[in-house]
């Protein structure tokens, strides 16, 4: 990236928060500190109203706008990507905003743009399991879901759980998260006088009370994924450490399979799991082949040697009787 188109990113990313931290900028664009102070004064130099907090960092002043921003191919081909996920991963309220979203970027490309997301959007598709369809469901509340944890509102659900029984809760959520091939809406609740896991696709309908919350008394989301770790005693914590790009039956497995942690360490990724079934665990990971190594414990070491050693002994009794 040449100065010029670095300035541009810079500042379009001080527009992005309220106030950016110097370091957050060398992390993102990969320079040292002394060039992101260049950088900044440089653009004060050619007159944005940058201002400046100690031991804070940069903020842009109110008011000041960037003219509009040509989009190029590459980030406009990452936003249709982008937009198949969110057809496949999230409800109509979403897709609906995303879809707008989507239209305004299409809008501002050139001829040539355009006809390239056209040809690239029948080249992309994204799998969606049957296990992700629930049209029993309304599934239509993630935007005001997502407005009532910023807003801190308590919100009163209908909730259908597994064995098909309905009740009436007051919740006050902290936090969406996706696993299993469906996305949760954590909460407290008052009818349980604690934290539950609320599929959203079961939620039959919703509305905010407009009742705020403090949420200095409850868990942050990372919190109580954090709690989920110490409390499942049954679960037993698997490191794997596979190679770059991470493809195969881990890329998409690792949703579902109880995925803690994914920590990058350059030419490797290391997944942290909580497992409670290591047989079942280890045959998924046996598809990664020698693109995986257990790391620990010692226990899932030699679950996956047993399970070697019985497709060993099975396809060498297969041989023998060809």
């Amino acid at each position: 990236m040449n100065r010029i188109d670095r300035l541009t990113a810079i500042l379009i990313h001080l527009q992005t928060k309220r106030v950016v931290k110097a370091e957050e900028m060398a992390e993102r664009f990969e320079i040292s500190l002394r060039t992101v102070y260049r950088d900044v004064k440089a653009l004060m130099e050619a007159g944005v109203p940058i201002g400046s907090e100690a031991g804070k960092g940069y903020f842009i002043v109110d008011g000041f706008h960037l003219p509009p921003v040509m989009f190029t191919q590459e980030e406009a081909s990452a936003m249709l990507v982008a937009s198949k996920l969110v057809e496949r991963m999230t409800d109509k309220s979403i897709q609906k905003t995303f879809e707008s979203a989507l239209m305004k970027i299409k809008a501002v490309l050139n001829d040539n743009e355009k006809d390239h997301l056209e040809n690239l959007q029948t080249y992309i598709q994204v799998y969606k399991s049957s296990q992700t369809t629930h049209d029993d469901f309304p599934d239509n509340f993630m935007t005001d879901i997502q407005k009532a944890i910023v807003t801190k509102h308590a919100l009163r659900i209908d909730y259908k759980n597994n064995l098909g029984e309905v009740s009436e809760r007051i919740i006050e959520p902290i936090g969406l998260f996706y696993y299993s091939f469906a996305w949760h809406l954590i909460a407290w609740c008052t009818l349980r006088n604690g934290y539950r896991d609320f599929r959203t696709d079961r939620i039959m309908s919703l509305k905010n009370t407009g009742a705020s919350f403090d949420d200095r008394n409850r868990y942050t989301l990372q919190e109580y994924l954090q709690s989920l770790r110490h409390s499942n005693h049954d679960m037993q914590e698997v490191k794997l450490l596979l190679d770059k790009p991470v493809t195969g039956y881990m890329s998409y497995a690792k949703h579902y399979h109880g995925l803690v942690t994914e920590e990058d360490l350059g030419d490797k990724v290391r997944m942290t799991f909580l497992v409670g079934n290591l047989r079942h665990f280890c045959k998924g990971v046996f598809q990664q082949g020698n693109t995986v190594e257990i790391e620990s414990p010692e226990e899932v070491k030699t679950v996956a040697q047993e399970l070697a050693e019985e497709l060993y002994m099975h396809y060498s009794k297969v041989t023998e009787s060809m």
